[in-house]
This record gives structure tokens, sequence and C-alpha cells, in this order.
């Protein structure tokens, strides 16, 4: 069955027009993966992603993801509430044209929907922003969480290009 899906492009251009949230409380944390850690990535590309049909990566073996994260553009964060998982995002830095993508970002099924997206939407601009580059960009569709293109949009991302593509 072919599904029609609704696909944007966002970016951001500067620091100053993101319009932060704030940290949901003291009990959440964002570090950056360090070392890497594949399966973490795979635990969270699998388990966010099974509810919008991320579906690329599945069939990726063990030494793929170990090279994807182990390559210096990328650098991964993760989100707790005190020790639990709650979230994360991946960043890939393209240094050669001054610009971050934000590859992978959300939060787990059971914290969803509390405001945490924002916060860690906030923290990844922030942070892409620290490596002196001047665009954080990404795409989501319409698989994506039903909130995610307004999340974008409410810290200041805009549209650059939308399509619709056949899946």
């Amino acid at each position: 069955m072919i599904e029609e899906v609704k696909r944007n492009y966002l970016e951001i251009n500067s620091l100053k027009d993101l319009k932060e949230a704030n940290n949901p409380s003291d009990d959440f944390s964002l570090t950056l993966l360090k070392p890497v850690n594949f399966q973490l990535n795979k635990f969270f590309y699998k388990n966010i992603g099974k509810n919008h049909k991320w579906v690329d990566r599945l069939i990726w073996n063990e030494q793929q993801w170990i090279d994807y994260v182990s390559s210096e553009k990328v650098k991964t964060y993760i989100l707790k509430n005190k020790d639990d998982l709650v979230g994360f995002f991946e960043l890939i830095f393209h240094f050669e044209q001054k610009e971050v993508e934000i590859a992978y970002f959300g939060i787990l099924e059971e914290y969803q929907n509390k405001k945490i997206g924002s916060f860690l939407l906030s923290q990844a601009i922030k942070k892409s922003f620290d490596e002196n580059i001047n665009r954080v960009w990404l795409h989501t569709c319409s698989l994506d969480h039903k909130n995610a293109l307004s999340n974008y949009i409410s810290r200041g991302m805009k549209i650059f290009k939308s399509e619709i593509v056949k899946i």
C-alpha cells in the first residue's frame, strides 16, 4: 500500500531566534553520550520510531551502528528524569557548510505531551549553535508526533521546503 506523506524541512539561522522552553523540572538532565554507545541510539530509534515508521536503520548491523555513532560528525544527547531514560537527539555536524542537522529527535511515549519535547528541542538547538555554526535544520513529516511541527515552529524554526512523498 502506498501512502502519501507530507515532509517539511525547517531551519533556524541564529540562536537569538530561539524561543527557548524551560526545563520542566530539576529532575531532568541532559548529557552528551560519551563514550558513544550505539545500543542507546538503537534503543531510542526503535522505541520512539516504532510509532512513526522509522524504518531505515532497522536493517543496520552492529558495525553500521558503531560506525555511525563513532563518526566525529555525530553527537548524541540523552535526556533523563533522575535515572530514567526520557529522550534523545542526534546532531550531525556539516562543518564545511557551518550547519547542523538534527537527524533524530524524540521522547519516549510515557513522557510525551508533557512539554518535555519543547525543552529538549531548545537544548538541541542551543547545543548545535555551541559549535560556531550558522544554521540548524531538520525535517519532519506527517508520520511524526502530532505536536512535532508545532513544536519546531514554536521554538523559532521556519519551514523552508515542503514536499509530498509516497512511501
